[in-house]
């Protein structure tokens, strides 16, 4: 009885001060809440969440706030809101929120992806940003190393041609081996102990926003559970192998060669041992965080979409572009990169970004403001989690034309000569400070992943006639659901593939 008159009293104490913090403020329309639970109780959870918050607009606005839990936190379903987040007001809103998940997941708040806004921030997206340049020149150029992996994915298409096959496995191995490249300059085979582990852990991050939700609390880290568990544990062994990786660079490191990543960041290392070079501190667990970074990014981002990007060509073999619905391209062997010819070229990129404004674009790693701030006329208490409705924001019908429609022609102009951007709505890599630091890499892989594959490969639907399912699953990517499918080689491939 007694905690329960204490617990009341304290709520009733704490509207009351915020009530009175909030004399002369405007704030957003909220969703209904309760003590503890926040809005909760009175979300629906059938519906998917960037579908329900949508849903919400209605009844709310474009910009709304709810409770998760006892955490404040804003929805922005309009793209003029998401830029004053993101662009206008980047640097403000360029936080991170601290959590149970994103703590474990680096190391209590380290690398680039879950890291404060801040000097050492900076530093360490410089250095990934500089390490990007390796890729441009020399035996590493970027173009050569993707297309080596995208040889070996036809390779292992090939093995099974005519037969029903589910193509995942052999993508994310092709799409971890581009960041092995970036990293180690190493890759892995498929029944390789290490891949195996990065394996488990991106399907666990896949989940990351239901151990989230669960994790949702007024003190979760002295309640833990299940998925915390498994969290902690699939973490800890990313980061031995990590740690290994980072041993066998260290025995290799030449500071005048630098190759990877890692050489990268040891070279920094070292330069900010110096006392005379006034840069904040570089850690090995700094160093394992920024690399974990990339790997949870680069690989599970890049292998969904390529999957996503299969899965309308078999609903849409024929996009309404003349061009591309039949990729009877080059034949030359082993191009670098393959000929696509220059309208093929542009409808895999249009496909490719039709692609990426549709269901994959749910959020944006979650903006929170240092202090309080501003979108438009509304306050934002300092500390804020703001949700960016991607989603929401590319099925616009106020800015798109039958948003609904999987339409790669919009992004090619009148004449289908140039790729275009429809509308200023379109951001499915971020914007702003926090803007994705691999964008250029993942465009790359993805164009050159499906080049090889359509240059190669007929893609039909296995013998049920059983197309892959749109839905999804929610997760840190919206997750396709697992798939099968038969491919053919192209006449004139097996022709070469039997002369070889």
């Amino acid at each position: 009885m007694w905690w329960f008159l204490t617990i009341s009293l304290l709520t009733l104490l704490y509207y009351i001060w915020q009530k009175q913090g909030s004399m002369g403020k405007k704030y957003l329309i909220c969703m209904p809440h309760l003590p503890i639970l926040g809005s909760l109780p009175y979300m629906n959870f059938h519906d998917p969440a960037h579908v329900y918050f949508t849903k919400l607009k209605e009844k709310y606005g474009n910009t709304f706030a709810f409770w998760m839990g006892p955490q404040y936190s804003v929805v922005v379903n309009h793209f003029s809101a998401a830029k004053e987040v993101l662009l206008k007001k980047g640097k403000d809103f360029a936080s991170r929120p601290r959590m149970v998940t994103t703590d474990i997941l680096s190391g209590s708040g380290k690398g680039i992806a879950f890291s404060e806004y801040g000097p050492q921030w900076r530093m360490y997206r410089k250095l990934v940003q500089s390490s990007f340049s390796l890729l441009k020149d020399g035996s590493q150029k970027l173009e050569k190393l993707i297309c080596q992996e995208a040889n070996t994915l036809c390779k292992s298409l090939a093995a099974a041609q005519g037969k029903i096959q589910d193509p995942a496995t052999d993508i994310f191995l092709a799409s971890s081996n581009v960041i092995c490249q970036f990293c180690f300059s190493s890759s892995w085979n498929k029944d390789d102990e290490d891949f195996e582990i990065m394996m488990d852990y991106n399907s666990l991050v896949d989940i990351f926003p239901w151990i989230q939700a669960r994790a949702i609390g007024p003190c979760p880290a002295l309640f833990p559970n299940k998925d915390l568990a498994l969290l902690k544990d699939s973490v800890t062994l990313r980061n031995e192998l990590l740690k290994k990786k980072l041993e066998i660079q260290k025995e290799k490191f030449n500071i005048d060669s630098v190759n990877n990543l890692l050489d990268a960041l040891l070279k920094a290392k070292l330069d900010s041992d110096n006392p005379l070079v006034q840069e904040p501190e570089i850690t090995d667990e700094h160093i394992l965080m920024t690399v974990g970074d990339i790997f949870g990014a680069g690989v599970e981002t890049t292998s969904t979409v390529v999957r996503w990007c299969i899965a309308f060509l078999l609903h849409h073999p024929q996009v309404g572009l003349p061009n591309c619905s039949n990729m009877h391209l080059s034949l030359s062997p082993n191009p670098y990169p393959p000929n696509t010819g220059e309208d093929n070229s542009k409808c895999l990129k249009a496909h490719g970004s039709a692609v990426c404004s549709s269901p994959i674009s749910t959020y944006l790693i979650v903006p929170i403001p240092p202090i309080s701030q501003g979108i438009g006329e509304y306050t934002i208490p300092k500390g804020t989690r703001i949700y960016i409705n991607l989603w929401s924001i590319h099925h616009d019908p106020t800015q798109w034309n039958e948003p609904e429609r999987f339409m790669p022609e919009r992004f090619l102009d009148k004449n289908k000569d140039q790729l275009i951007i429809p509308n200023a709505s379109y951001f499915p890599f971020g914007s702003g400070p926090r803007v994705c630091v691999g964008e250029f890499l993942a465009r790359s892989e993805l164009f050159l992943f499906l080049a090889w594959i359509l240059q190669r490969f007929d893609l039909e639907v296995p013998d049920d006639g059983e197309l892959p399912s749109l839905d999804g699953l929610s997760g840190v990517v919206f997750q396709i659901i697992p798939f099968k499918l038969k491919v053919k080689l192209r006449k004139g491939w097996r022709e070469a593939e039997l002369s070889a």
